[in-house]
């Protein structure tokens, strides 16, 4: 059985993985090719709507997607109910977004802007209707449908959007791109997946998943608004280009983690909360998470790290080189988030959402009282101080699986000792390759072979069990497709 959940938990983990991955590939294509056709101004006007609408969609799922994944035995009443519960909810925001949408207009003296807000607050009402098939498939573990939808919502929204912006619709070749994407993957998860809302409904089914998910939309809510303020107050005290080497700085780091963490997020909650009543299998999940995380996370920030000077001059041109001291700092911050992920699914699937809560203000508490103490001695001091509050969450969320799960702080950092000691073997002849001289493109191309070498030589060599964990589900998903 623990052999089946396994496979089945990286296989599904691979596919998200191979979903989010794909995604950011062609959207990245994309907004290269929209950025060539249409003016700046466009981008930035999408960018301030977008900031009311993440606001607003935390409240679109109320936690009650992971409610749903979370609870042992949930069926269809408890599916239905958040269904219809959902759609009130978004229908009731889109509203909100509508009546709000002039005011926003005058808030940024941009008349035009109005029905911007209004078209591209639809976003609500899609996330409305694919909040809970998404739930669905991810408590039966199913993220093949994930990979379909997404890539196939993403590449026929680019086509749409392209032809658009070709066509001089500017703007609005944006706005549509974005809700043809959301809506197209919205309708191949409803083909695809089985599952149709029937006509039930119950209050107590909703109170007692309400009960579990408000604590995570709390925690979500303060995580948004403490994620969107930090740059907000970099804007209003620096200068515009200090802002945009510390965005550009982040964005790097953070575009690589966000398809592995995201890969390991939503496949740990369903699979740690099927196994929920044995708290030693979820602490044998735990684990290998952090080390499995920590053996593919560790080297390529280590790797970015040392690679970000000759890796902007290439890439973002000479202008850009302000940006990497923040850029080493940031890969530094990301290289633990999976450690973050791992510890608060345990908790999560434990029921634990109060605990929760409470981490999320602790941490975030911290965090502000940390921003405000060193925003205005200098841009770098607070970047510094970021990774100080990276570390201390991370011990603060690890904190309460010493009770939970008898896996404590210590024998997490022993059991991703290993893994950041052949990381940081391997930064050093890459480091050292710079003094060559050599030109930008041929010392990424060393950089890169001496690394991918050197840390699997050193893995070998100390066996490191991360490895041998990931090779052997490799090769075991490779056999089920190459004929024997």
């Amino acid at each position: 059985m623990g052999e089946n959940i396994r496979n089945k938990a990286f296989s599904n983990m691979l596919w998200r993985f191979m979903e989010r991955t794909g995604a950011q590939a062609v959207g990245f294509v994309v907004q290269i090719i929209l950025a060539r056709l249409i003016a700046p101004e466009a981008f930035g006007i999408i960018a301030m709507v977008t900031v009311f609408i993440a606001v607003l969609q935390v409240f679109v799922d109320s936690g009650m997607g992971n409610a749903l994944i979370q609870k042992k035995n949930a069926d269809d009443l408890d599916f239905s109910s958040v269904f219809y519960f959902n759609m009130a909810m978004c229908i009731f925001l889109y509203i909100v977004m509508f009546i709000a949408a002039p005011f926003i207009a005058d808030f940024y003296n941009m008349p035009d802007l109005t029905p911007v807000v209004r078209v591209l607050s639809l976003m609500l009402i899609i996330s409305g209707v694919r909040n809970i098939q998404q739930a669905y498939v991810s408590r039966h573990l199913m993220f093949k449908r994930f990979f379909y939808a997404t890539l196939g919502g993403t590449i026929m929204a680019a086509v749409v959007g392209i032809g658009m912006a070709y066509k001089g619709y500017g703007v609005w070749a944006v706005v549509v791109q974005q809700l043809f994407r959301a809506a197209l993957a919205a309708v191949i998860l409803w083909v695809t997946v089985k599952w149709r809302p029937r006509l039930m409904f119950s209050f107590e089914r909703l109170k007692g998943l309400f009960s579990y998910g408000w604590k995570l939309l709390a925690s979500s809510l303060i995580s948004t608004l403490y994620g969107e303020i930090r740059p907000l107050i970099i804007g209003k005290v620096y200068l515009p280009e200090e802002l945009a080497f510390y965005n550009r700085a982040e964005s790097l780091p953070l575009f690589v983690v966000k398809n592995i963490n995201s890969s390991i997020d939503s496949v740990l909650l369903p699979t740690m909360s099927a196994e929920q009543d044995d708290r030693n299998r979820v602490r044998a999940m735990t684990r290998r998470a952090i080390k499995t995380s920590t053996y593919l996370m560790m080297p390529i920030m280590v790797g970015l790290a040392v690679c970000a000077e000759p890796l902007v001059r290439l890439i973002l041109t000479e202008k850009w080189m302000p940006c990497v001291p923040f850029l080493r700092v940031f890969c530094f911050v990301y290289a633990f988030l999976p450690i973050h992920t791992a510890n608060l699914n345990a908790i999560k699937a434990l029921g634990r959402s109060d605990l929760f809560l409470k981490l999320e203000i602790l941490k975030k508490t911290v965090g502000f009282t940390v921003m405000l103490a060193t925003i205005f001695i200098s841009i770098e001091v607070m970047v510094y101080s970021y990774l100080v509050t990276t570390v201390i969450s991370m011990c603060i969320n690890a904190y309460p699986n010493k009770k939970l799960l008898d896996y404590s702080i210590k024998d997490q950092i022993f059991d991703m000792l290993p893994t950041i000691a052949v990381a940081c073997a391997t930064a050093v002849p890459c480091g050292l390759l710079i003094l060559f001289g050599l030109n930008d493109v041929l010392t990424l191309i060393i950089q890169i072979l001496t690394g991918a070498f050197c840390y699997i030589g050193l893995s070998k060599l100390f066996k490191l069990e991360a490895m041998t964990y990931l090779t052997d589900m490799l090769k075991g998903l490779l056999s089920k497709f190459m004929p024997k």
